[in-house]
């Protein structure tokens, strides 16, 4: 029955996440860590790692290899039914909607303000993912491995999963021999 735990448990992240995968992903971790204990936090942060390097969308890559881990092919099918399919019919429906009332102040109020609420979410992501990076690694390879992260793609504008990579590979090469 844990097909079923995940169907509702990635139903809940999708719909309430408002603005796509990655604003869901906040969303996830509370369901996958917190709630059901599916991965520890270094395990969702080594998959969300590995998940934005890869193409595609991040909430169905999430969500196909938890269901897969949590149950098999069965999960795993149950996960990404619940993650994408609810999130087409809302599309299909309320785009119809939105083109009927595209001018009301009502409709553009609504998606300005819950803008910081996602930005919150994902600012709280990250501090729980930078305290898990520091108890694993510490705080001068966290802060020095963000710092590049940063300058690289945000002054040298590289490309996110080539960061990634070179922080996989920094990882598996140089911190594997000091910690």
């Amino acid at each position: 029955m844990e097909w079923i735990e995940l169907f509702i448990s990635f139903f809940v992240a999708n719909v309430l996440g408002y603005g796509g995968g990655p604003a869901s992903i906040p969303l996830m971790y509370e369901e996958i860590v917190t709630h059901r204990g599916w991965l520890s936090d270094l395990e969702f942060s080594n998959m969300l790692a590995l998940a934005n390097a890869l193409p595609g969308p991040i909430a169905t890559k999430i969500a196909a290899f938890v269901g897969y881990g949590v149950s098999g092919w069965v999960g795993m099918a149950s996960a990404l039914t619940a993650t994408v399919v609810p999130s087409a019919i809302a599309l299909i429906l309320l785009l119809k909607l939105l083109q009927k009332f595209r001018s009301s102040s009502v409709v553009k109020g609504m998606t300005l303000l819950v803008q910081p609420v996602i930005a919150i979410m994902m600012l709280t992501l990250t501090w729980q993912m930078g305290k898990s990076s520091i108890v694993s690694v510490g705080a001068i390879q966290t802060l020095g491995i963000a710092a590049v992260a940063f300058w690289a793609m945000n002054i040298r504008k590289i490309h996110p999963a080539l960061v990634i990579l070179a922080a996989f590979a920094y990882g598996g090469l140089v911190l594997s021999h000091m910690v």
